[in-house]
């Protein structure tokens, strides 16, 4: 027998009995099935096309009482709703080969070129444990945010929510205007940077002014995540990524013609700590978390695939990419950046790092005006599965207008949101909120499988990283006032 309930509203009463296997899809209603299903008792709302939640149960073969009993009660999630097509009505999934590209897309950042200039005090051996330590760590927080994003999506009855309400949901109005101000500000600075830096290459390759090229690159990508489709974009980040495995295959090629194995085994773990920052920095993408369950369905199991899978590929090209630097410049006694040491000594790097760096950059940016703008669109309360212009304007012209104006401040900005900004908000932000919904006692929420095990191990584990290295570079940092 087939049970119709409400997702965003399970009564308190409401027991799944055990064994059964729940899913929950979303389908658009038409007037006359509304009048069918108000026959039923389940309330809805009679604006036409309204979204609602559909959950069904189907019960097991039959088991002994006595290992219904033992047995504890399970839910086996496949997907939440289905996208549906506003015109053909017809269901488009996302795919996991294009949420594992637009994970891996954002991620692989300019900041890679940068890693070894951060890492080269500690050495290749410090520095690798330090990249696997940031990873295991921001794809924890990644998971947490996920998992967060699914139940509070589960619980409200609505698909595309961002940090706002899931930060409204579980740590209150002060844990929204924390979340809401630190995502904005690393967003804009990012963005900001992501700009002034392809002007400078596009201007370099194309001799034009740098107001035209900034404005270019902002409205070519930008128009690519306003008017694309969910597989259109994927399809755009596949591309990307694959240039960008390419051209960073001919610059290890290059640049590895004078790799000395003895310089790998340099390790000051003392100097570990002024990298981890930057490090952290540079494995973001926690930002497109809530439109990667969004496009995914809620299905945790291909969420979880997708940022463990899309966060492996970054992780393996910067140790390959801080190997070969380190490796091949060896010691550096001036103080000078690697990249800058190797461009020197070899000429044809120069013009394999500016494409390397535009294709990163580029894959980085539709991550982040993604993000940015459905983050956008949550705060300003606007409907859900249609693109509006107003996020997309204000996330693009800001940006777009500081980086002609003054890119410096933001530049220096970006010291201060590697160490506070992202630590606090994709550290100690998703741990809080876990912890909040995990021990959460509403009767209407479906509690989900956790996606990350340990319990409160593990979110105290995140508590604590976080805050000894935001305490340890605010303490740095008054010392040298």
């Amino acid at each position: 027998m087939v049970s119709l309930l409400s997702c965003s509203s399970l009564p308190s009463f409401f027991h799944t009995p055990r064994n059964q296997q729940l899913l929950c899809n979303k389908v658009v209603v038409s007037p006359f099935h509304q009048t069918t299903l108000q026959s039923t008792s389940l309330y809805l709302h009679s604006n036409l096309n309204r979204n609602f939640h559909k959950c069904f149960s189907q019960q097991k073969q039959s088991q002994s009482i006595q290992e219904e009993e033992e047995e504890e009660e399970s839910f086996q999630l496949e997907r939440l709703f289905s996208n549906l097509n506003q015109a053909t009505l017809k269901r488009e999934p996302g795919s996991l080969s294009s949420a594992i590209f637009l994970v891996a897309g954002t991620t692989v950042g300019a900041g890679i070129l940068a890693i070894p200039a951060v890492t080269q005090e500690s050495g290749f051996l410090a520095s690798t444990v330090t990249c696997i330590f940031c990873w295991a760590f921001m794809v924890v927080t990644g998971l947490l945010i996920a998992e967060v994003n699914v139940n509070t999506m589960c619980d409200l009855g609505s698909d595309g929510v961002s940090l706002v309400s899931m930060a409204r949901r579980t740590l209150g109005t002060v844990g929204v205007q924390i979340s809401c101000w630190s995502y904005i500000f690393i967003h804009y600075a990012l963005l900001v940077a992501y700009i002034a830096r392809s002007s400078d290459i596009l201007t370099n390759f194309l001799s034009i002014p740098t107001w035209e090229s900034a404005t270019l690159f902002s409205f070519i990508f930008g128009a690519i995540c306003f008017f694309g489709s969910q597989r259109f974009i994927g399809a755009i980040n596949g591309v990307l990524v694959i240039g960008i495995i390419s051209f960073f295959a001919a610059l290890v090629a290059v640049a590895s013609g004078n790799l000395h194995l003895d310089a790998l085994l340099k390790a000051n773990f003392q100097a570990v700590p002024m990298s981890i920052p930057i490090i952290a920095l540079s494995f973001v993408y926690q930002n497109v978390v809530p439109v990667l369950c969004t496009n995914l369905e809620g299905d945790l199991l291909k969420v979880r695939s997708a940022i463990i899978l899309g966060t492996g590929i970054p992780l393996v090209l910067f140790l390959v990419w801080n190997g070969v630097i380190l490796g091949t410049v060896g010691d550096n006694p001036m103080g000078l950046d690697p990249l800058q040491q190797l461009r020197s000594s070899n000429g044809t790097i120069g013009p394999i790092v500016e494409i390397f760096s535009l294709l990163a950059i580029a894959t980085s940016y539709i991550g982040f005006v993604l993000g940015l703008t459905d983050f956008l669109a949550d705060l300003l309360n606007l409907p859900t599965g249609q693109n509006r212009p107003l996020p997309y304007i204000l996330t693009l012209v800001p940006p777009l207008i500081l980086s002609l104006l003054d890119p410096e401040i933001f530049f220096k900005a970006l010291d201060f949101a590697g160490t506070y900004g992202v630590l606090l908000l994709f550290g100690v932000i998703p741990a809080a909120m876990s912890w909040s919904d995990r021990n959460s006692n509403s009767s209407s929420s479906v509690k989900l499988p956790e996606l990350v095990p340990g319990g409160r191990i593990t979110l105290l584990m995140v508590l604590g990283s976080s805050g000894y290295v935001i305490l340890s570079e605010l303490f740095e940092n008054l010392q040298h006032l």
